[in-house]
C-alpha cells in the first residue's frame, strides 16, 4: 500500500507507521516482510528497487534544481525555518513544535529534554546559517589570470549531482539536517539514509522539506533494516548517480564506507569517533574544569561523537583534580543513564570492569542497591582514577558516562597521550595562560581544541570535523558548502 500523503499514519493499535519519501510521495508497504519495527513505530524497510526509485527521482530533481539561482534556493532555505518554527511568528510558534519533536527524540534515544531542546535550537542555526552563506563566495567561482594576451579564465563552482547523507541516532534532528542542507543548498538533491534507532526524528525532517515546498527529489528519504545495511549501503554508494557520501557514525562503519567509495572513485565526507581528551595545566582553576568535564562526560549519557572521556591532568594538582571530580559524581542527581542498546552499554560496563581489574579505582555515582536489578540498558556514571596505558579504557572510545583521570609530570607527556591516540576529533585545555593554550593547541591533532570549555561543542558557523581515525572533510558554514560543489575551468578566447 502506498499512502500520498507525507505524515506519518497511526494504526489502530497507536503504532506510527513511518513511510520512505521518495519523489515528494510517502512508500508504505504494510506486509510484514516490508517493515520493521522501532520504539513506538513501524517503518517501511527499504529495499533494493526503493532505492532504484530515489536514486531516479533525485537525479531527475538535479537536473533542474542545480540550475535554480542561488537566491531561490535562499528564499526555500528561510521557508525551512519558518515551517520549524509553524508560521511567520518564529520565537513563539518554535515553542509548540520543539515540545512536538522534543518527545519524539526523547522516545527514540531515550535522552534528557535538555539534548532535545539542543537538537533543535542547533537545527534552527544552521538552517539560517547556510541559508545566509548560500549566495557567498562558495558559489561565486573566480577569474585567474591567464597567458594569452585577450583570453580569460573563468573558474566555476558546480553541483556535484546526488548526495548521499548518512545520519546517525545519536543527535537525531541537527546531524540529520546536517547530512542535507549544505549538499542542497549548493544546487545539489540528497537522499537522506536514516537511522532504524531514530526514525520518527529522520522522517520529521524529509517531510519538513515536503511541506516547505521544495520539489519532489530534491530530498529523498530512505530507511532499511539492520540486515539489509551491506547491500542497501553498497547500492546506494556505487550507484552512477550518487557522486558524494558523507556520514556521521562510528569509526569501524566509516572505514567500509570509505572503501565502498574509494573502489567506486568516489569523495566521501565522515565524522567518525573520538577519544576525547581534556588537558588540565597545573595554573587552571580544578572547579570549572571538573565542572565541564563531567558534563561533557555525561551529556546524552556520553552518547557524543565529542564526549570527554579522559582527563590528563598535571601531577602538581592531580589529587585536589580527582578529589573534586569524585564529590561531584557522588551528588550527581542523574546517577547512570540509558545507553541506545543493550549492546552500547556491555560495551561501556566492560570497560569499566577491565580497568578496575588492572588496579584502577573506580568511582560509582550509583550505589549497589541503585545497581541491583537494573535495566541491562542502564549505565552509571562512573570516575576511573589512575588510567594507565594498559588498560583498554586509555585508548577505546567508551560512548557512555564514563571518564577516566590520567595524571602526567610534563605538558610534553599530555600532548604526547593525545597524539598517539588513534582519534582526533576534539580537544580541551584548562590553563589560566591563554598563549600558552595557543601554543599547546598548534600541537594537538585534533581538529579542534578547546580553552577552558568542553570538549562536546560545536556550532553551525565553525567548521566541525576530525583527523586521524575520526575521519576528514569538514561540516559547517562556508567550509560544509564548499565540500559540496566541483570547479570547473572555463577558458574564453577571442
Amino acid at each position: 500500500m502506498t499512502y500520498t500523503k507525507p505524515h506519518p499514519m497511526k494504526t489502530p493499535d497507536d503504532v506510527t507507521n513511518i513511510p520512505l519519501i521518495i519523489h515528494g510521495t510517502d512508500v508504505f508497504d504494510e506486509t510484514e516482510s516490508r517493515t520493521h519495527t522501532s520504539i513506538g513505530c513501524r517503518f517501511h524497510a527499504a529495499d533494493l528497487s526503493d532505492c532504484q526509485e530515489a536514486l531516479q527521482s533525485s537525479s531527475k530533481a538535479f537536473q533542474s534544481w542545480s540550475r535554480t539561482s542561488p537566491l531561490e534556493r535562499r528564499r526555500r532555505k528561510k521557508r525551512t525555518k519558518e515551517s520549524m518554527a509553524i508560521g511567520s511568528n518564529a520565537k513563539q510558534l518554535l515553542r509548540q513544535r520543539e515540545k512536538e519533536i522534543q518527545d519524539i527524540i526523547q522516545t527514540e534515544i531515550h535522552c534528557s529534554e535538555v539534548w532535545a531542546t539542543q537538537n533543535v535550537r542547533d537545527s534552527i542555526s544552521l538552517i539560517e546559517t547556510s541559508a545566509s552563506l548560500i549566495t557567498s563566495r562558495s558559489m561565486s567561482g573566480s577569474i585567474p589570470h591567464t597567458e594569452g594576451e585577450r583570453s580569460f579564465g573563468f573558474v566555476f563552482n558546480r553541483p556535484m549531482g546526488v548526495i548521499l547523507g548518512i545520519a546517525p541516532w545519536n543527535a537525531p534532528l541537527v546531524l540529520g539536517f546536517r547530512a542535507v542542507v549544505a549538499p542542497i543548498a549548493m544546487g545539489n538533491t540528497a537522499i537522506l539514509k536514516g537511522s532504524e534507532l531514530s526514525p520518527r526524528t529522520h522522517h520529521f525532517i524529509a517531510q519538513l522539506f515536503v511541506e516547505a515546498g521544495f520539489p519532489p527529489g530534491v530530498v529523498n528519504f530512505i530507511l532499511h533494516r539492520p540486515e539489509d545495511a551491506a547491500d542497501i549501503v553498497n547500492a546506494l554508494v556505487t550507484h552512477p548517480a550518487v557522486r558524494k557520501v558523507n556520514f556521521t557514525g562510528s569509526t569501524a562503519v566509516g572505514r567500509i564506507i570509505a572503501e565502498t567509495a574509494g573502489r567506486a572513485l568516489k569523495p566521501v565526507l565522515l565524522e567518525l569517533g573520538g577519544k576525547n581528551c581534556s588537558i588540565v595545566l597545573k595554573d587552571a582553576d580544578v572547579e570549572k574544569a571538573a565542572e565541564a568535564i563531567l558534563q561533557g562526560a555525561t551529556l546524552n549519557g556520553g552518547q557524543v561523537c565529542m564526549s570527554t572521556d579522559l582527563a590528563i591532568v598535571a601531577a602538581d594538582i592531580a589529587e585536589a583534580f580527582k578529589e573534586t571530580l569524585r564529590n561531584k559524581v557522588k551528588n550527581l542527581r542523574a546517577t547512570s543513564h540509558k545507553a541506545i542498546s543493550t549492546r552500547g552499554a556491555a560495551k561501556s560496563l566492560s570497560l569499566m570492569e577491565e580497568a578496575r581489574e588492572k588496579g584502577a579505582k573506580v568511582v560509582s555515582a550509583a550505589t549497589e542497591t541503585q545497581t541491583n536489578g537494573r535495566d541491562p540498558q542502564d549505565v552509571p556514571v562512573t570516575l576511573i582514577e589512575d588510567v594507565q596505558p594498559s588498560m583498554d579504557f586509555f585508548s577505546a572510545e567508551s560512548f557512555g558516562p564514563l571518564v577516566g583521570v590520567v595524571a602526567v609530570g610534563t605538558v610534553d607527556e599530555a600532548v604526547k597521550i593525545v597524539n598517539e591516540n588513534e582519534y582526533g576529533l576534539s580537544c580541551a585545555i584548562w590553563t589560566g595562560n591563554h598563549h600558552q593554550a595557543l601554543e599547546l593547541a598548534q600541537r594537538i591533532d585534533t581538529g579542534a581544541v578547546h580553552v577552558n570549555a568542553s570538549t562536546v561543542h560545536d556550532e553551525a558557523t565553525l567548521p566541525h570535523g576530525g583527523s586521524k581515525t575520526s575521519g576528514f572533510g569538514r561540516f559547517g558554514a562556508e567550509w560544509g558548502l564548499e565540500e559540496f560543489v566541483k570547479t570547473q575551468t572555463v577558458i574564453l578566447n577571442p
